[in-house]
C-alpha cells in the first residue's frame, strides 16, 4: 500500500491521507488476523476494540503533528478540545466494526474536517479495495485521481437503494418497516452493507443512487456528506432538515431521484 499523493490535493488533504494510511497498515494487519483467531466471542470483539483504538490512536497523533491547535470529535475518545476554537477534526477510525468482526472485507476510515459550523474536507479510505474518496469544499468529490459523478438515473425502478437496518437496541423498526415496504415495490433493489461512511461514497460514486438511514452518529456522516455534495448530489434529513450531524438522519441521491424518494419516505 503505496502512500498516496493526488494531484489538486491541498496541504490539509495531503495531511488527512497519510493519517488514514498509516492507520490503515495496522487495522489490515489485524483484520488478517481475525479469521484465524481461536478465541472465544468475547476476546475477539476485545481485540477488534483494541484495533478500533489503536486506529484512531494514530490518527490523532499524526493530524495533531500537523494541526497542533485543532479539536477532535472521535468515536472512542469523545472530544478533545484544542486551542484553535473554529477547527475541529470528526474521525472514526473504524466504520463497519460489525463487518471486521466477522472477516468481512467492507470497512473504512473515516475524518473530515469541520470549519466554524461547515465540513470543508473529507476523506473516506477503504484500506482493502484501496480506495480513498477525498472531497474539498468547492473542488469536487474523487476516488484516487478519478472524479466522482453521481448517478445520472432518473427513474425509481432503475435505483439501487442503500440503507442501514436496526439492530439490537437501535434504531425504530416499526419506521423502517414501513419505508421498506414502501421503497422494494418500486425500485430495482435495495442493499445493506453495514458502513455508512462507504454507503455515502458509493452514492457520490454512482455505485448506489439512494442511500438513507437514521441514528446515525456524526463521525458516520461527515465526511460522506461533502463527498455526495462535491459530487453533484443532494443530502438532507430524511424528514427534509438541513442539521444530519446532529440528528443522525440522512438522505442521499443525485438531484433527479431526491424529492420522489423523500416524498415516499415521508409518506411511510
Amino acid at each position: 500500500m503505496s502512500l498516496a499523493r493526488f494531484s489538486g490535493c491541498s496541504a490539509t488533504m495531503n495531511v488527512m491521507m497519510a493519517a488514514v494510511q498509516k492507520a490503515a497498515r495496522g487495522l489490515v494487519r489485524d483484520f488478517g488476523e481475525i479469521e484465524h483467531l481461536q478465541v472465544s466471542k468475547k476476546g475477539l470483539g476485545d481485540f477488534v476494540s483494541t484495533a478500533d483504538k489503536r486506529s484512531e490512536k494514530i490518527l490523532i497523533e499524526e493530524l495533531q503533528k500537523a494541526r497542533p491547535d485543532y479539536a477532535f470529535i472521535t468515536e472512542e475518545t469523545g472530544i478533545i478540545p484544542g486551542r484553535d476554537p473554529h477547527h475541529t477534526w470528526i474521525i472514526d477510525p473504524l466504520d463497519g466494526t460489525t463487518n471486521f468482526l466477522h472477516s468481512i472485507p467492507h470497512f473504512a476510515i473515516t475524518v473530515a474536517l469541520k470549519r466554524g459550523d461547515e465540513i470543508v474536507v473529507g476523506v473516506t479510505y477503504d484500506p482493502i479495495k484501496d480506495e480513498m474518496y477525498w472531497a474539498e469544499k468547492g473542488k469536487g468529490s474523487f476516488v484516487n485521481q478519478r472524479r466522482l459523478r453521481v448517478s445520472a438515473r432518473r427513474h425509481r425502478d432503475e435505483a439501487l437503494v442503500a440503507m442501514g437496518t436496526p439492530f439490537g437496541n437501535h434504531g425504530d423498526r416499526s419506521s423502517f418497516q414501513k419505508h421498506l415496504e414502501k421503497i422494494m415495490p418500486v425500485t430495482a433493489g435495495t442493499r445493506r452493507f453495514g458502513a455508512a461512511a462507504l454507503d455515502l461514497a458509493y452514492v457520490a460514486s454512482g455505485r448506489f443512487d439512494v442511500f438513507f438511514e437514521d441514528h446515525l452518529k456524526l463521525w458516520d456522516l461527515a465526511a460522506g456528506i461533502l463527498l455526495v455534495k462535491e459530487a453533484g448530489g443532494y443530502v438532507s434529513e430524511i424528514n427534509g432538515g438541513k442539521n444530519m450531524l446532529e440528528s443522525g438522519s440522512v438522505l442521499a441521491s443525485n438531484a433527479i431521484l431526491f424529492d420522489s424518494f423523500q416524498d415516499l419516505l415521508k409518506s411511510s
